[in-house]
């Protein structure tokens, strides 16, 4: 942790949704270490989480309830005074998002219109609002890498979602001077993410059970992966920068700047692992995902000062080391 700001968090009041979740999990425990009085608003007890199982969960607020719920939400940030707001809840899953368009738009899109009005009756309280968008907003462009100017344009239900996600948020800071900004990630990775149907964490699940990873597309498909630790340190940076309105409407691409492919991805999983006989399993069901992504983060270099402190590789390695040492430690059958 960067302990240079940490005088910034001690004693502020921050509500994080979403917090159980595999980012959340990891942004919490970065504030509560910082001194932060956390109050994490959640729907599901989720056992497993590194939040829950780390024992942080244990030093912040937890009020159990749904984005769903404006009263519940009007009613957090009054009793317990919010000063920073962290949107991180949300439906997360591709897959699920197709299977389940109804339910993605009500957490994703209806969620986060709850929590902005809820933010905009507390002007008096709520100083900086940070709302989780994605590199999916973008949607397929002929033109890569994606800068925020471009136009949000998806079409799958789950880019779609974190489109309208991303215009509301917009719309709340320009129409109502709303103090929130947007952060638009690439794929973030990194330990604690229990989604085993993402390509990392089910490649390295695979491997460690000497199975042949699956890839769901073709393998060509180009990703922005970004790891975890610098997304909290992106969160981190423009929170303590959303100050006085001054970034108020702005959103801001967080990622490394290239575009790896799936197929490249697991063989170097495979190589780090010493698991090189494992030949994937490729289904070529792409079908409706974007083809490639890759952004373009100059804006958050020049204006906040921010850029990723962990190369592609080296974060790859902690990561296969988290995933060894929790499974181990469990005694699970991996």
């Amino acid at each position: 942790m960067d302990h240079s700001t940490t005088s910034f968090w001690t004693g502020r009041r921050v509500l994080v949704t979403g917090a159980t979740g595999f980012l959340g999990s990891w942004l919490v425990d970065d504030l509560v270490a910082r001194g932060a009085a956390v109050v994490c608003l959640l729907r599901d007890w989720v056992p497993s989480s590194t939040l829950v199982e780390g024992g942080t969960i244990a030093r912040t607020t937890v009020v159990r309830g749904d984005l769903d719920d404006y009263d519940v939400l009007v009613r957090t940030l009054n009793e317990h005074e919010i000063d920073t707001v962290f949107h991180l809840g949300a439906q997360a899953i591709v897959g699920t998002a197709a299977r389940s368009p109804r339910s993605t738009f009500e957490a994703n899109v209806q969620g986060t219109w709850n929590l902005l009005e809820a933010c905009r009756t507390c002007p008096k309280l709520v100083e900086q609002v940070v709302v989780a968008s994605s590199d999916k907003a973008y949607g397929v462009h002929d033109v890569l890498p994606y800068t925020e100017e471009m136009p949000l344009q998806g079409r799958a239900p789950y880019d779609v979602s974190k489109s309208c996600a991303d215009l509301i948020a917009l719309s709340y800071a320009q129409s109502f001077g709303t103090p929130v900004a947007i952060t638009r990630c690439g794929n973030v990775f990194g330990g604690g993410d229990q989604n085993y149907s993402r390509l990392i964490p089910g490649t390295i699940r695979s491997a460690l059970k000497d199975e042949p990873p699956v890839i769901r597309s073709d393998g060509s498909f180009g990703r922005d992966y970004f790891y975890v630790r610098d997304a909290v340190s992106a969160y981190i940076t423009l929170a303590e920068q959303l100050v006085d309105g001054r970034l108020a409407g702005e959103a801001f691409n967080f990622g490394n700047e290239r575009a790896l492919a799936a197929a490249e991805v697991v063989h170097a999983i495979l190589r780090i692992m010493g698991k090189t006989s494992l030949v994937p399993t490729i289904l070529g069901q792409g079908d409706g995902e974007i083809p490639n992504q890759y952004l373009d983060c100059s804006k958050a270099r020049r204006v906040l000062g921010w850029s990723p402190r962990f190369g592609f590789e080296g974060a790859l390695e902690e990561t296969i080391e988290w995933y060894r040492a929790r499974l181990g430690l469990r005694g699970q059958t991996v």
